[in-house]
C-alpha cells in the first residue's frame, strides 16, 4: 500500500510501504477515506521534532474497516468508523476516568513501529475501545464526511480547551490562536454559551471563520498591543477564559496578559521553543487557573457526534486545500508557509 513517510526535516514522500494487516486479535485493519495535515505534524516537518528517517505521519483519519480480528465486538466489515488521535485499550482505569491518552497500552498514530494515518490504510490496535461508528449514509455526502473528520482531532482538542478555559454560558472567552484548533475553539466555546469571543489572528480568511464560527471581535494586534486591545474590550479587566492554541512562550504569555483574575487558561497548543511564558508567581497573586493538556478526543467524540451530524456545528470549513495521496508533501509545503490552514487528504 501507499503511506507517507518523513526521511528528514521538508522531506515528506508517499511511498510503497508493507500492507497494514491485522496483527493481534483486537486489531482492525481500515481503508482511509479521508484523512488530513495537523499543524502539530509541522514540528517534524520543520526539524522541530525528531523523526526517523522513513517513520509513518499523520494521526487523523476515517475511514471503513476492511478487516477486523477474531477478538474485535463492536464493529464489524464495512463498518465506517472515525479513529481518534490516540488508540486506547478502553478497559484500564485512565480510559474508565475519560483520560483515554494516559492509557498505558495506548500510543499515538505515526509512533515508530506504528502506522500513520496519511495512507490507504491503517491497521487499528485496540479497535474496540478506539474507533466510534459512524452513520453509513456519511460516506457519500463529501461535506459531512469532511466535518466527521474533524472528530479525530481538531474539535475535540478546542472542545478540551474551551473545557479547560471554563466556559459557560454567559462568559467572555479570547482565543489565541487562528489556526484550526484556535478556530474549533471558537466554535467550542459557542457551543458551551460563551456570551462573547474574541479571537486573536492577523489573518482575514481565518478570522473571518472565526466569525462564522461565533467569534463577536477580532483583535489583530500582538505583544503589548493585543493585551491592551482586549482590556479595551473587556473594561479593563480582561476575559472570563482564555484558549491558548499555539504553544508558544510568547502565546502562553499573551494569555496570562488578559484573563481576568480569578479566570481560567485551558492550553492546547502543543509547546515548542526555549521557555513555557508562564509565571506561577502571577498566577498565584491573580487566582488564575491552568488546565488542558493533550486532548482525550475518545472521550468526546460521543458528545459532539450528534451536533456535527445534525448541523448544529459544522467544522468542515478548517479545510481549504484538499489533495490527493500524491499532493501531500505540496499540502505540508502549503501549511509550513500559511497560504493553506488545513489539508485534506483523499486517499
Amino acid at each position: 500500500m501507499r503511506a507517507t513517510v518523513i526521511h528528514a526535516p521538508h522531506d515528506i514522500r508517499v511511498e510503497e510501504v508493507p500492507d497494514a494487516t491485522v496483527q493481534q486479535p483486537t486489531d482492525v485493519v481500515l481503508r482511509v477515506l479521508r484523512a488530513c495535515i495537523c499543524g502539530s505534524d509541522l514540528w517534524a516537518y520543520r526539524g522541530e521534532s525528531a523523526r526517523q528517517p522513513g517513520q509513518r505521519i499523520g494521526h487523523e483519519f476515517l475511514g471503513v474497516v476492511e478487516e477486523a480480528g477474531s477478538g474485535v465486538n463492536g464493529f464489524a466489515v464495512g463498518d465506517l468508523v472515525v479513529a481518534p488521535f490516540v488508540w486506547s485499550d478502553g478497559t484500564c482505569t485512565y480510559c474508565a476516568e475519560g483520560l483515554t491518552t494516559s492509557c498505558p497500552q495506548g500510543g499515538f498514530w505515526g509512533s515508530v513501529g506504528s502506522d500513520g494515518g496519511q495512507g490507504e490504510a491503517v491497521r487499528v490496535p485496540f479497535a474496540d475501545g478506539t474507533l466510534v461508528r459512524l452513520p453509513a449514509a456519511a460516506a457519500s455526502d463529501d461535506r459531512l464526511l469532511t466535518a466527521l473528520l474533524a472528530l479525530s482531532d481538531v474539535l475535540g482538542t478546542g472542545h478540551h480547551a474551551a473545557l479547560g478555559a471554563g466556559v459557560k454560558p454567559g462568559s467572555t472567552v479570547a482565543v489565541v490562536g487562528d489556526g484550526a484548533v484556535g478556530l474549533c475553539g471558537v466554535m467550542a466555546a459557542k457551543r458551551l454559551g460563551a456570551e462573547r469571543i474574541i479571537a486573536l489572528g492577523r489573518h482575514q480568511a481565518r478570522t473571518d471563520i472565526a466569525r462564522a464560527f461565533g467569534a463577536t471581535d477580532v483583535v489583530a494586534e500582538r505583544g503589548e498591543a493585543a493585551l491592551a486591545a482586549v482590556r479595551e474590550l473587556t473594561r479593563g479587566e480582561g476575559t472570563h477564559g482564555v484558549i491558548e492554541a499555539v504553544g508558544t512562550e510568547q502565546s502562553m504569555r499573551t494569555a496570562l496578559g488578559i484573563v481576568r483574575d480569578g479566570g481560567s487558561i485551558g492550553y492546547v497548543g502543543v509547546p515548542h521553543g526555549s521557555g513555557s511564558g508562564v509565571d506561577l508567581g502571577v498566577m498565584f497573586d491573580r487566582n488564575i487557573a491552568l488546565r488542558g493538556g493533550v486532548a482525550p478526543v475518545r472521550t468526546y467524540i460521543p458528545e459532539l457526534l450528534p451536533d456535527v451530524l445534525d448541523g448544529t456545528i459544522d467544522p468542515s470549513p478548517v479545510f481549504d486545500l484538499s489533495v490527493g495521496l500524491d499532493g501531500v508533501p505540496g499540502g505540508y509545503k502549503a501549511m509550513d508557509e500559511r497560504t493553506a490552514l488545513k489539508v485534506l487528504i483523499k486517499p
